[in-house]
């Protein structure tokens, strides 16, 4: 398995790419915003992804976005392929693209913002934190990002305040290394419910 910073050879994957983004919302029932091949092709060629191949064939794949002028870093569109799920592989490919983030980007604050407990758990582990939206980019072409999901309705009903997804932020001012956080499991569950109800409130409107 190689995990590594994906450039022109890798451009073959990008249909793939998209097309297992799509699969997966669908699976969870949650958002995942949707990235044309164009999109993933950029990423790829300006050095801004991660990708996982294993014997050729794609296993994984996480992208970089900036905004405010390089002052936050996005670690998004994390994936996995099916065949290659339950192996611990999504947390590999997020250290990798952390680890690249810090590299590239010295002084940006990093920050995803996920649905998954997995992710959540993972996040926690590399020295990410919880916090609410009006802590991440202001940038609004970043939130335009997520009209493609289908809980984006949230997210306007609460003036970008809140939604399903939960904010992580990894400041390299006071995480100067990748040091592991305890994972309190208790608190993301009481966060996963609050977040589900909200869905559920959504879904009987």
């Amino acid at each position: 398995m190689q995990i590594v910073v994906a450039n022109k050879t890798h451009l073959n994957y990008c249909s793939l790419i998209c097309e297992t983004i799509k699969s997966s919302a669908k699976v969870r029932g949650t958002g995942i915003a949707e990235r044309s091949t164009e999109y993933i092709a950029k990423k790829i060629n300006n050095g801004n992804a991660i990708i996982a191949v294993d014997k050729e064939k794609f296993a994984g794949f996480c992208y970089i976005e900036v905004w405010d002028n390089k002052e936050f870093v996005v670690n998004s569109g994390l994936i996995v392929h099916p065949d290659f799920r339950n192996q611990g592989l999504a947390k590999k490919i997020k250290e990798k693209i952390l680890e690249h983030s810090i590299k590239k980007y010295p002084n940006a604050k990093i920050f995803g913002i996920t649905t998954g407990l997995a992710v959540m758990k993972i996040n926690y582990e590399l020295g990410y934190h919880p916090v609410t939206f009006s802590e991440l980019t202001k940038d609004e072409t970043f939130w335009d990002g997520c009209k493609t999901c289908r809980n984006y309705d949230i997210l306007t009903r609460t003036n970008k305040t809140m939604c399903l997804c939960t904010g992580m932020l990894y400041n390299p001012k006071v995480n100067n290394k990748l040091a592991k956080s305890k994972y309190n499991n208790k608190i993301l569950n009481r966060l996963k419910k609050i977040k589900q109800s909200l869905f559920l409130k959504k879904n009987k409107r």
